[in-house]
């Protein structure tokens, strides 16, 4: 897909979240002055569409510098909304670089259930294989049936070797057979599906770390990325699942699934400026060229409906 096209599908993925904050911004500021309390009124706005506490005091202090007094249309808002957007984002605005030195590239792919990880992997493969990249992927979250049967549908659709086992299998030695088998073939990167199990964390921050102290007995070095794949619609609870995973395991960078099904298409915003961590790419539908290296420019004004 061309990069205007997705251009095209960011901003049709983002429409719920546009609607909700250029609307919004377009209702405020027809042309008024930009005083106290339409800067009160923006900042309302900013936390409705989960931008986060930080990040639209940081939006509104720049206005306060920059416009505070004036006369402002809508449309100087949005275009001026959406640079300071960008500001907070193109720091976090890095694609998944695979490390050509490690054959294969390790990616851990961690997050809670219903997220889009198992697809995410699917969509990543379909991409290396296009790139004439040689990928194989880990069934790891080996309680779930559906799980396993969803990655081997996108290995049978991409050509993809699919490591799996039965039911309840060990994931940590998955991973480990894997590894050894794409080493030996000389694959690019391996990518490994696991559990999210949020609601027994000990046992599940067990289980990831077993299968990195796995890995790691056959390349010291892995896992060379850890993605956690988050759910756009969860909205602020997002901010939450970074944080738990964090503790659990050295999360490298982030994915965001889901941008079509929301109005919460903020939440990468606050993301971006609680912690900092890379954003790889975002999705906004089922197909393997609806997840996209993520750009920050493209981002903001799609999501203030900037022109």
């Amino acid at each position: 897909m061309a990069l205007g096209g997705f251009f095209s599908r960011l901003k049709e993925g983002l429409s719920r979240s546009t609607q909700k904050l250029g609307g919004g911004i377009t209702a405020v500021f027809k042309k008024r002055r930009l005083d106290d309390e339409a800067l009160e009124e923006l900042e309302d706005l900013l936390l409705a569409a989960d931008l986060g506490v930080d990040a639209a005091q940081r939006v509104i202090a720049a206005f306060r510098r920059s416009r505070f007094g004036k006369e402002v249309t809508d449309e100087e808002i949005k275009q001026a909304l959406a640079e300071e957007v960008a500001a907070i984002l193109a720091p976090v605005a890095k694609p998944l670089e695979l490390d050509p030195a490690r054959r294969p590239h390790v990616v851990l792919v961690v997050g809670v259930n219903g997220t889009g990880k198992t697809t995410t992997i699917g969509k990543l493969a379909q991409q290396y294989q296009e790139q004439g990249k040689r990928a194989v992927m880990v069934a790891g979250d080996t309680f779930r049936a559906a799980a396993v049967e969803q990655l081997q549908v996108w290995g049978q659709r991409t050509g993809t070797p699919v490591v799996a086992g039965g039911q309840n299998a060990d994931p940590a030695g998955l991973a480990f057979d894997a590894l050894v088998k794409a080493q030996a073939e000389g694959a690019d990167v391996l990518l490994i599906d696991t559990a999210g199990r949020l609601h027994n964390k000990a046992a599940l921050m067990e289980e990831l770390r077993k299968i990195i102290r796995v890995l790691r007995k056959h390349d010291p070095s892995a896992p060379h990325s850890v993605l956690l794949v988050l759910d756009a619609t969860t909205g602020q609870n997002a901010v939450q699942q970074v944080k738990v995973f964090k503790e659990m395991v050295d999360v490298t960078g982030l994915i965001v699934t889901k941008l079509d099904g929301s109005a919460r298409g903020g939440i990468v915003i606050a993301l971006a400026e609680t912690f900092g961590l890379p954003v790889h790419a975002v999705g906004v539908g089922e197909k393997a060229a609806d997840l996209r290296a993520f750009d920050a420019d493209d981002f903001a004004r799609g999501l203030v409906g900037a022109a």
